[in-house]
């Protein structure tokens, strides 16, 4: 009985998810640098999806650990793990609509607020996350945005962006190095 509630209230909620969702405004380069608590590169190691609370509160969380490679702003120590709203466990499955989904193994630069304080602790929720892979043609590691398109000019970022190879994407050393630019920037000039 108690579940034939539960499942209106869940899309109710599921449905509120995907209007704040589609509603986040991109940040740009200088907001993720500026908002972030926490900015680091590592490598996902475990995904546990766990049931939290209690009646109509009942929901599914997921925590995603990390191996952290390199912390770029704030220390996240050697391991690190993030929480969000949603996952599977079973054969029920909550999806937050843009929420990025991990898998073990996927190698990550992470730009984190507000982890267990809000549904997905990214800054722009999926524009706080930089998946990095490996170019097939050169070789080297570049840096995806959210959606999966190479990431070419970080001063474009939240904005409509030309069609970008992979060959001309920027690695994750370019990414890092530009947010501790950024940080001394920052730094140097206070906010008013």
């Amino acid at each position: 009985m108690k579940i034939k509630y539960l499942l209106p209230l869940t899309l109710i909620a599921i449905a509120l998810a995907r209007v704040t969702a589609t509603t986040v405004v991109p940040p740009t380069f200088d907001q993720l640098v500026q908002q972030a608590e926490l900015i680091f590169q590592g490598t996902v190691t475990d995904t546990k999806s766990v049931w939290e609370g209690e009646g109509a509160q009942r929901h599914i969380e997921t925590y995603v650990t990390f191996q952290i490679a390199d912390s770029v702003k704030g220390n996240a120590g050697s391991s690190y793990t993030i929480r969000m709203l949603g996952g599977t466990i079973g054969d029920e499955s909550v999806v937050v609509t843009d929420a990025p989904k991990f898998q073990v193994g996927d190698r990550e630069i992470l730009f984190v607020e507000h982890n267990y304080d809000q549904f997905v602790p990214l800054v722009g929720i999926g524009h706080g996350r930089f998946h990095v892979q490996r170019d097939e043609e050169t070789g080297r590691d570049v840096v995806v945005d959210h959606e999966g398109a190479p990431v070419k000019d970080l001063a474009k970022l939240g904005r409509e962006e030309e069609s970008v190879s992979a060959a001309e994407a920027i690695t994750p050393e370019q990414l890092k190095s530009a947010v501790k630019g950024q940080l001394q920037a920052q730094a140097g000039h206070p906010a008013k």
